[in-house]
C-alpha cells in the first residue's frame, strides 16, 4: 500500500511541476492543463511512468497533428476551436475510458493483461481518430459519407477520405507500437489486436457521426467516449477469443 501511495505522490509532483514549467505552451487551456495533471497523476499511480509517458506521447502527437494546416482549416470553418488547444472536456472525453482501465489494473479480480489491452486500445483508437480527422480535413481530396459513400464537404460528421483513412491506420499502428515499446502490451499478437481495434473503433466513430450524432445531439466528447469504449471492448474480446485458439 505504501508503494502505491508513493507512486501517486511521485506522479503528483512530477505532473504539476512539469505543467507549471510548460503551462504557457499553447497546447491546452488552463482547465486543460489542470485536468491533464490530475489524469497524469492517476496514470502514474496505476501504471507507473510507462502509462504516463504513453499518454503524454498521445497528447503531444494529437496536438501537433491538429496544428497541421490549421490556417487552411480555420478558413474553411472546420478547425478545432481555441486554436487547437485542448480543454478539460477534450482531456476527459478522450481519456476517460483509458483511465478506467488503468485504475482497474489495481484490482485483482481479473487478469491485468485484459485491462492493459483495453487501456492501450482506447488510446490507439483516439490517436487514429485525431490523425484521420486532422489529416483528412487538410489533405483529403474527396470526402464521402461512410454510410452511403455520397460525396460531402470536408469536415462533415461521418465523412471519410482516402488520405484521412490511411492516416488513421498510421495513428493506430503508431500508438500500438508505443504501447508495445513501453511494455504496456507485451506480444506481437497484443500489438495486432490493439492496432486493429483502434482502427475499427475509428470507423465506428464515423458511423456514429453520420447516423446518430446530430439526431441525438451527441457532443464530440460523448462520441469520443463511445469510440474509445468500443475499441477497448473489441480488443478485450479479441484477446479472449485468441486465448481459446
Amino acid at each position: 500500500m505504501s508503494f502505491i501511495t508513493n507512486q501517486f505522490f511521485i506522479g503528483f509532483w512530477i505532473n504539476f511541476s512539469l505543467i507549471y514549467m510548460f503551462r504557457k505552451i499553447p497546447l491546452m487551456t488552463k482547465g486543460g492543463w489542470i485536468s491533464a495533471g490530475i489524469l497524469g497523476t492517476i496514470l502514474w499511480g496505476c501504471l507507473s511512468w510507462q502509462g504516463w509517458i504513453s499518454v503524454v506521447i498521445y497528447l503531444l502527437f494529437g496536438s501537433l497533428v491538429t496544428k497541421i494546416g490549421y490556417k487552411f482549416k480555420k478558413e474553411k470553418g472546420i478547425a478545432e476551436k481555441r486554436g487547437g488547444r485542448r480543454g478539460p472536456e477534450n482531456v476527459w472525453g478522450s481519456a476517460a475510458t483509458g483511465l478506467f482501465f488503468a485504475m482497474m489494473t489495481k484490482f485483482n479480480f481479473a487478469n491485468v493483461v485484459f485491462f492493459k489491452i483495453g487501456f492501450a486500445a482506447s488510446f490507439a483508437s483516439k490517436l487514429a481518430d485525431t490523425f484521420g480527422s486532422e489529416i483528412g480535413k487538410r489533405f483529403g481530396k474527396d470526402t464521402y459519407l461512410i454510410t452511403s459513400l455520397k460525396k460531402v464537404e470536408r469536415g462533415t460528421e461521418g465523412g471519410i477520405s482516402l488520405e484521412g483513412t490511411l492516416a488513421s491506420v498510421l495513428g493506430s499502428i503508431f500508438m500500438a507500437f508505443i504501447m508495445l515499446r513501453l511494455s504496456i502490451i507485451s506480444t506481437k499478437y497484443h500489438f495486432i489486436i490493439v492496432a486493429v481495434s483502434g482502427f475499427i473503433a475509428t470507423l465506428s466513430e464515423s458511423i456514429i457521426g453520420a447516423t446518430f450524432q446530430n439526431k441525438y445531439k451527441l457532443t464530440n466528447e460523448m462520441v469520443n467516449a463511445i469510440q474509445t469504449s468500443i475499441a477497448s471492448v473489441f480488443a478485450i474480446f479479441a484477446l479472449i477469443l485468441y486465448s481459446y485458439f
